[in-house]
This record gives structure tokens, sequence and C-alpha cells, in this order.
């Protein structure tokens, strides 16, 4: 079954991933569509998170279950999205950057 053919083309997709050094990997901490990935989207905004788009990179989390770490084929995708905002983090002259980049991956399928 392709994307295309899902329930949710079409639909707002959205995942969230928290790592934490202590963990051997990021985890997914809330994904959802719809209405669920908008709440998803605006929570991160209120909260000062960046939202990162990459329907590529939320078509391969959504996959992931709940609280689970993301496999190792997503390490390296993962690893270059936390070094850029990590990169943000260190870097205050380009915290003007649009909020619509970052950890928090969403997709308009």
């Amino acid at each position: 079954m392709t994307a295309a053919n899902t329930p949710n083309a079409g639909r707002p997709s959205a995942v969230a991933i928290a790592y934490d050094q202590n963990d051997t990997a990021p985890r997914v901490v809330a994904k959802g569509y719809g209405t669920l990935a908008e709440t998803i989207i605006r929570t991160a905004k209120e909260n000062g998170l960046y939202v990162h788009e990459s329907p590529e990179l939320v078509g391969l989390l959504m996959q992931v279950d709940l609280d689970q770490h993301i496999p190792p084929q997503l390490y390296v995708a993962i690893a270059e999205l936390l070094a850029w905002l990590y990169s943000l983090e260190a870097n205050p002259a380009l915290d003007g950057l649009p909020k619509s980049q970052t950890p928090v991956d969403q997709a308009q399928a």
C-alpha cells in the first residue's frame, strides 16, 4: 500500500521526538494525524520549539511506536537534524530563523 492509498493520505501529520543523553537513541514521544497533528505542532510552537518540515522523515517516524527509540536506519537523518538544532542553540545570531523548522517534524501529506 502506498502512502497515497492510506486512510491518512492528505491529512497533516506530525511526530515529536525527544533525546536524553542517557538514552541510546531519540524516542518518539508524540505522533498523530489531523487534529492531533495540529495539536502537537501548536504545543511545540507554544513551548518555543522549532518545527521542522520533512514529509519523508515524518513518514518514516510515523512507523515507530510511541515511546520507542528510533531505528538505527534513521540515526544519520536524526543526528543531522539534532546537530542543526544544537548549532542554533549555540549561535543566538541564528535564532531569527522562522519557527517553522525543528524537532517536531510535520508533514502535509
